[in-house]
Protein backbone atom coordinates (compact mmCIF):
# COMPACT_ATOMS: atom_id res chain seq x y z
CA UNK A 1 0.00 0.00 0.00
CA UNK A 2 1.08 3.51 -1.07
CA UNK A 3 1.87 5.99 1.93
CA UNK A 4 0.49 9.26 0.85
CA UNK A 5 2.96 12.03 1.93
CA UNK A 6 2.27 15.60 3.15
CA UNK A 7 4.80 17.78 0.43
CA UNK A 8 5.63 21.21 1.98
CA UNK A 9 7.12 23.72 -1.16
CA UNK A 10 8.82 26.89 0.67
CA UNK A 11 10.10 29.71 -0.98
CA UNK A 12 11.36 33.14 -0.09
CA UNK A 13 10.32 34.06 -3.56
CA UNK A 14 7.22 33.36 -6.04
CA UNK A 15 7.54 29.71 -5.62
CA UNK A 16 7.86 29.20 -9.36
CA UNK A 17 11.04 27.82 -9.42
CA UNK A 18 10.37 25.16 -6.58
CA UNK A 19 6.78 24.08 -7.89
CA UNK A 20 8.66 23.63 -11.66
CA UNK A 21 11.23 20.95 -9.63
CA UNK A 22 8.68 19.67 -7.66
CA UNK A 23 6.64 18.84 -11.07
CA UNK A 24 9.61 17.29 -12.92
CA UNK A 25 10.39 15.47 -9.58
CA UNK A 26 7.11 13.77 -8.99
CA UNK A 27 6.77 12.55 -12.35
CA UNK A 28 9.86 10.27 -11.67
CA UNK A 29 7.51 8.18 -9.21
CA UNK A 30 4.10 6.15 -10.58
CA UNK A 31 2.75 5.75 -7.63
CA UNK A 32 3.39 8.85 -5.62
CA UNK A 33 0.08 9.86 -3.64
CA UNK A 34 0.81 13.48 -1.84
CA UNK A 35 -0.62 16.27 -0.78
CA UNK A 36 0.90 19.39 -1.98
CA UNK A 37 1.03 22.60 0.45
CA UNK A 38 3.19 25.92 -1.23
CA UNK A 39 4.24 28.48 1.03
CA UNK A 40 5.40 31.76 -1.17
CA UNK A 41 7.65 34.70 0.08
CA UNK A 42 8.59 32.75 3.09
CA UNK A 43 11.62 35.60 4.73
CA UNK A 44 11.57 35.16 8.82
CA UNK A 45 11.90 32.73 11.06
CA UNK A 46 8.52 32.58 12.55
CA UNK A 47 7.10 32.24 9.34
CA UNK A 48 8.86 28.87 8.82
CA UNK A 49 8.06 28.08 12.80
CA UNK A 50 4.51 27.94 11.90
CA UNK A 51 4.85 25.99 9.05
CA UNK A 52 7.09 23.33 10.72
CA UNK A 53 4.33 23.22 13.64
CA UNK A 54 1.54 22.31 10.77
CA UNK A 55 3.63 19.78 8.65
CA UNK A 56 4.69 18.23 12.27
CA UNK A 57 1.09 17.25 12.37
CA UNK A 58 1.26 15.32 9.47
CA UNK A 59 2.48 11.19 9.32
CA UNK A 60 4.86 11.83 6.56
CA UNK A 61 5.76 15.16 5.85
CA UNK A 62 8.63 16.13 3.39
CA UNK A 63 9.85 19.42 2.62
CA UNK A 64 11.58 21.02 -0.05
CA UNK A 65 12.91 24.63 -0.15
CA UNK A 66 14.70 27.54 -1.93
CA UNK A 67 15.77 29.77 0.12
CA UNK A 68 19.05 31.83 -0.53
CA UNK A 69 19.38 33.33 2.64
CA UNK A 70 21.87 30.99 4.33
CA UNK A 71 21.05 32.07 7.71
CA UNK A 72 17.13 31.22 7.58
CA UNK A 73 18.23 28.47 5.32
CA UNK A 74 20.32 27.35 8.05
CA UNK A 75 16.90 27.64 10.69
CA UNK A 76 15.03 25.61 8.24
CA UNK A 77 17.31 23.07 8.30
CA UNK A 78 18.03 22.20 12.03
CA UNK A 79 14.28 22.89 12.80
CA UNK A 80 13.15 20.23 10.62
CA UNK A 81 15.74 17.97 12.11
CA UNK A 82 14.61 18.24 15.58
CA UNK A 83 10.70 17.75 14.04
CA UNK A 84 12.21 14.79 12.61
CA UNK A 85 10.87 15.80 9.50
CA UNK A 86 12.89 15.39 5.93
CA UNK A 87 14.06 18.49 4.49
CA UNK A 88 15.87 19.32 1.27
CA UNK A 89 17.09 22.56 -0.12
CA UNK A 90 17.17 22.15 -4.62
CA UNK A 91 19.03 25.26 -4.72
CA UNK A 92 21.42 25.37 -2.02
CA UNK A 93 24.55 23.08 -3.11
CA UNK A 94 23.81 24.24 -6.58
CA UNK A 95 24.68 27.78 -5.08
CA UNK A 96 27.66 26.85 -3.57
CA UNK A 97 29.33 24.60 -5.84
CA UNK A 98 28.63 27.64 -9.05
CA UNK A 99 30.27 29.89 -6.77
CA UNK A 100 33.30 28.17 -6.43
CA UNK A 101 33.59 27.43 -10.18
CA UNK A 102 32.78 31.30 -10.43
CA UNK A 103 35.35 31.82 -7.92
CA UNK A 104 32.95 34.37 -6.86
CA UNK A 105 30.86 34.53 -3.94
CA UNK A 106 26.58 34.92 -4.32
CA UNK A 107 24.48 37.48 -3.92
CA UNK A 108 22.06 35.54 -1.84
CA UNK A 109 19.20 38.36 -3.00
CA UNK A 110 15.71 37.02 -2.99
CA UNK A 111 13.66 37.10 -5.84
CA UNK A 112 16.76 37.88 -7.78
CA UNK A 113 15.67 36.17 -11.14
CA UNK A 114 12.89 38.66 -11.39
CA UNK A 115 14.70 41.82 -12.17
CA UNK A 116 12.33 44.78 -13.21
CA UNK A 117 13.92 44.39 -16.89
CA UNK A 118 12.43 40.87 -17.47
CA UNK A 119 9.08 41.98 -15.48
CA UNK A 120 8.32 44.35 -18.15
CA UNK A 121 9.13 42.31 -20.87
CA UNK A 122 6.81 39.71 -19.46
CA UNK A 123 4.28 42.16 -19.55
CA UNK A 124 4.58 43.64 -22.99
CA UNK A 125 4.64 39.82 -24.23
CA UNK A 126 1.33 39.23 -22.45
CA UNK A 127 -0.17 42.69 -23.68
CA UNK A 128 1.15 41.56 -27.66
CA UNK A 129 0.08 38.10 -27.30
CA UNK A 130 -3.46 38.95 -25.86
CA UNK A 131 -3.76 41.33 -28.72
CA UNK A 132 -2.74 38.54 -31.26
CA UNK A 133 -5.27 36.00 -30.31
CA UNK A 134 -6.78 34.21 -32.76
CA UNK A 135 -5.82 35.41 -35.78
CA UNK A 136 -6.23 39.26 -34.67
CA UNK A 137 -3.57 42.06 -35.97
CA UNK A 138 -1.98 40.23 -38.65
CA UNK A 139 -1.05 43.64 -40.38
CA UNK A 140 2.45 43.39 -37.38
CA UNK A 141 2.55 40.19 -37.31
CA UNK A 142 6.48 40.23 -38.06
CA UNK A 143 6.75 41.58 -34.63
CA UNK A 144 6.17 38.05 -33.04
CA UNK A 145 8.76 36.53 -31.72
CA UNK A 146 6.39 32.92 -32.06
CA UNK A 147 3.50 32.45 -34.69
CA UNK A 148 1.03 29.22 -33.94
CA UNK A 149 -0.93 28.18 -36.38
CA UNK A 150 -3.66 25.09 -35.94
CA UNK A 151 -6.62 24.27 -36.74
CA UNK A 152 -9.79 25.03 -33.92
CA UNK A 153 -9.16 23.26 -30.37
CA UNK A 154 -5.24 22.94 -31.07
CA UNK A 155 -4.31 24.56 -27.66
CA UNK A 156 -2.88 27.66 -29.26
CA UNK A 157 -4.19 30.08 -26.71
CA UNK A 158 -3.33 28.76 -23.29
CA UNK A 159 0.19 28.03 -24.94
CA UNK A 160 0.42 31.51 -26.39
CA UNK A 161 -0.15 32.74 -23.03
CA UNK A 162 2.11 30.27 -21.45
CA UNK A 163 4.60 31.21 -23.81
CA UNK A 164 3.95 35.34 -22.84
CA UNK A 165 4.62 34.70 -19.23
CA UNK A 166 7.99 33.61 -20.07
CA UNK A 167 8.39 36.47 -22.15
CA UNK A 168 7.82 35.32 -25.82
CA UNK A 169 5.72 37.87 -27.85
CA UNK A 170 3.73 34.86 -29.25
CA UNK A 171 0.67 35.01 -31.90
CA UNK A 172 -1.61 32.49 -32.77
CA UNK A 173 -4.12 32.02 -35.89
CA UNK A 174 -6.31 29.63 -36.51
CA UNK A 175 -6.26 27.95 -39.48
CA UNK A 176 -9.27 26.92 -41.69
CA UNK A 177 -7.95 26.69 -45.09
CA UNK A 178 -4.51 27.89 -47.22
CA UNK A 179 -6.07 30.96 -47.86
CA UNK A 180 -6.46 32.13 -43.70
CA UNK A 181 -2.73 32.26 -43.69
CA UNK A 182 -1.32 36.12 -44.10
CA UNK A 183 0.08 36.94 -46.96
CA UNK A 184 3.33 37.94 -44.77
CA UNK A 185 3.58 34.19 -44.46
CA UNK A 186 3.24 32.46 -47.26
CA UNK A 187 5.67 35.23 -48.76
CA UNK A 188 8.47 34.84 -46.36
CA UNK A 189 7.50 31.13 -44.52
CA UNK A 190 11.20 31.20 -42.90
CA UNK A 191 11.60 34.61 -42.14
CA UNK A 192 9.93 34.30 -38.22
CA UNK A 193 9.86 31.64 -35.94
CA UNK A 194 6.26 29.70 -37.07
CA UNK A 195 4.94 26.39 -35.63
CA UNK A 196 2.03 24.41 -36.62
CA UNK A 197 0.14 22.55 -34.13
CA UNK A 198 -1.54 18.92 -34.86
CA UNK A 199 -4.12 16.50 -33.03
CA UNK A 200 -5.12 13.00 -33.30
CA UNK A 201 -9.24 13.34 -35.39
CA UNK A 202 -10.50 10.65 -32.29
CA UNK A 203 -8.67 13.37 -29.77
CA UNK A 204 -9.93 16.70 -31.38
CA UNK A 205 -13.84 15.64 -31.74
CA UNK A 206 -13.91 14.57 -27.99
CA UNK A 207 -12.40 18.38 -26.95
CA UNK A 208 -14.86 19.61 -29.62
CA UNK A 209 -17.81 18.53 -28.36
CA UNK A 210 -17.05 19.08 -24.56
CA UNK A 211 -16.19 23.14 -25.82
CA UNK A 212 -19.56 22.82 -27.39
CA UNK A 213 -21.50 21.33 -24.42
CA UNK A 214 -20.06 23.69 -22.05
CA UNK A 215 -21.18 26.73 -24.37
CA UNK A 216 -24.51 24.86 -24.62
CA UNK A 217 -24.46 25.01 -27.96
CA UNK A 218 -25.72 22.20 -30.30
CA UNK A 219 -22.61 20.31 -31.80
CA UNK A 220 -22.32 21.85 -35.34
CA UNK A 221 -22.19 19.14 -38.45
CA UNK A 222 -18.72 20.19 -39.79
CA UNK A 223 -17.07 20.91 -36.43
CA UNK A 224 -17.52 17.80 -34.37
CA UNK A 225 -17.73 15.49 -37.61
CA UNK A 226 -15.52 13.08 -38.05
CA UNK A 227 -14.88 12.78 -41.66
CA UNK A 228 -14.65 16.87 -41.86
CA UNK A 229 -11.91 16.61 -38.83
CA UNK A 230 -9.97 14.23 -40.92
CA UNK A 231 -10.01 16.22 -43.68
CA UNK A 232 -9.20 19.28 -41.79
CA UNK A 233 -6.19 17.58 -39.66
CA UNK A 234 -4.92 16.20 -42.87
CA UNK A 235 -4.91 19.32 -44.57
CA UNK A 236 -3.22 21.24 -42.17
CA UNK A 237 -0.40 18.60 -42.31
CA UNK A 238 0.09 18.93 -45.71
CA UNK A 239 0.04 23.04 -45.36
CA UNK A 240 2.83 22.95 -43.04
CA UNK A 241 4.82 20.70 -44.80
CA UNK A 242 4.57 22.88 -47.93
CA UNK A 243 5.78 25.57 -46.09
CA UNK A 244 8.47 23.55 -44.03
CA UNK A 245 7.06 24.85 -40.61
CA UNK A 246 8.38 22.27 -38.10
CA UNK A 247 5.14 20.61 -36.12
CA UNK A 248 4.30 19.40 -33.02
CA UNK A 249 1.31 17.23 -32.02
CA UNK A 250 -0.54 18.49 -28.94
CA UNK A 251 -2.71 15.03 -28.46
CA UNK A 252 -1.10 13.99 -25.45
CA UNK A 253 0.74 17.05 -24.33
CA UNK A 254 0.43 19.75 -21.53
CA UNK A 255 0.67 22.75 -21.83
CA UNK A 256 4.18 22.58 -20.74
CA UNK A 257 5.10 20.14 -22.55
CA UNK A 258 4.19 22.13 -25.87
CA UNK A 259 5.95 25.05 -24.71
CA UNK A 260 8.69 24.03 -24.15
CA UNK A 261 8.61 21.84 -27.36
CA UNK A 262 8.13 25.61 -28.94
CA UNK A 263 10.47 27.03 -27.35
CA UNK A 264 13.48 24.65 -28.20
CA UNK A 265 12.52 25.20 -31.70
CA UNK A 266 12.43 28.60 -30.89
CA UNK A 267 16.17 28.35 -30.06
CA UNK A 268 17.31 26.36 -32.75
CA UNK A 269 15.63 28.80 -35.34
CA UNK A 270 17.81 31.63 -33.37
CA UNK A 271 21.22 29.88 -33.43
CA UNK A 272 20.95 29.14 -37.26
CA UNK A 273 20.00 33.12 -38.03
Amino acid sequence: MNIKHDIYLISDSTGETIDRIFLALKAQFLNFKYSNHQFSFTRTENQIQKILEMANKQKKPIILYTIVDDKLAKYLEEKSKKYNIPCFSVLGDLILNFSKLLKQRASHIQSGQHTLEEHDKRIEAIQFTMNHDDGNMVQDLEKSDIILLGVSRTSKTPTSIYLANKGFKTSNIPLINENSIPDFLKKKPKLKCVIGLTVEPGRLIDVRKNRMTALKEEHGTDYTNIEKIETETRKAKETFKKYQWPVIDVTRKSVEEIAASIIKIYEIKNQNV
